[in-house]
């Protein structure tokens, strides 16, 4: 086993491609499959599994990922110590549904730490892909909701991964909208007030169900309904049509401008947005300072 192919197997499961990791690690597609396979053969599991879809990581595999990390995370670090005086490329990945709040930390986080050279991603994806990028450590934390309607659903995907969710904190429904809307002149509105526009939502995709919809109230029939699948049109089209979509009501002007106003929902549910990691994995520097800038920006927005 050798550090090269510990960077081979942690390329392929951040890229779900043999493919694509070998074209980024600049070596041949069978080169790159060879050197997976005398791992597999020399420790005798099995890291990888083939699927129609592509490769995803096994069971063993999962495991295997955190400590090839730790292992390569500790190298680097050894090597930029004592080899040169220049600091090893800093990784980092988050998945997280729309909220301004987390693109607000990870501002924060590639400021107070990013170096001249690193390796980050910011993943707004879909509710199922948030979880899975975490479980199998394509991304080290998750950012999503829940609340009485999907907590079950939820919980029980995360306890089959190993993922727990770390509350950041509880809110009361809003609608967004464009302060051309004429509710935008309300204190509250209700969901009788909202049927005469379009209802805002995003696509889940291949798992567009209700539990794993980003917007409460899932269930509710909408006599005039769009799914899209960017949220920037989504909130082009708050202002173009005067729809409406369902969040938490924490909203930056900082990114979204002043066209878009939070207004209360009256109904009885309460929204609780968290992070989730995997379970008995410490966090990265990076994972700790990010979720420390999550707090802070939640509380800027309070």
């Amino acid at each position: 086993m050798t550090l090269q192919q510990l960077r081979y197997i942690i390329e392929v499961a951040a890229r779900g491609s043999m493919n694509e990791a070998a074209r980024r690690l600049f070596i041949s597609q069978p080169s790159l499959s060879k050197a997976v396979q005398e791992l597999e053969q020399e420790l005798q599991i099995t890291i990888f599994r083939r699927t129609n879809k592509g490769i995803e990581l096994s069971t063993e595999g999962t495991e295997f990922l955190a400590y090839a990390r730790q292992v390569v995370e500790q190298a680097d670090l050894l090597e930029s110590r004592y080899r040169s005086a220049r600091r090893a490329p800093q990784h980092f990945s988050v998945s997280t549904q729309h909220y301004a709040f987390a693109v607000n930390a990870f501002v924060r986080l590639v400021e107070q730490y990013g170096q001249e050279e690193y390796d980050l991603a910011l993943r707004e994806t879909k509710t199922h892909e948030i979880i899975e990028d975490v479980r199998m450590l394509r991304s080290e934390i998750g950012i999503l909701y829940r609340n009485e309607f999907n907590a079950q659903v939820i919980h029980k995907l995360l306890a089959s991964a190993s993922l727990e969710f770390h509350t950041l904190f509880t809110a009361e429904p809003h609608v967004f909208i464009s302060i051309r809307n004429p509710l935008a002149r309300k204190a509250r509105v209700t969901v009788e007030d909202l049927e005469p526009y379009p209802y805002l939502s995003f696509d889940q995709g291949e798992y567009n169900s209700f539990h794993f919809a980003e917007e409460i109230l899932s269930t509710l029939s909408h006599p005039k309904s769009i799914r899209v699948s960017d949220r920037a049109t989504l909130f082009n089209l708050l202002i173009g049509l005067n729809g409406y979509t369902i969040s938490t009501g924490v909203l930056s002007k900082d990114l979204n401008g002043n066209e878009i106003i939070p207004v209360p929902l009256e109904c009885d549910e309460t929204i609780e947005v968290g992070w989730i990691s995997q379970r008995q994995r410490a966090l990265s520097r990076l994972g700790a300072a990010y979720v420390e800038e999550l707090e802070r920006a939640v509380r800027r927005e309070d």
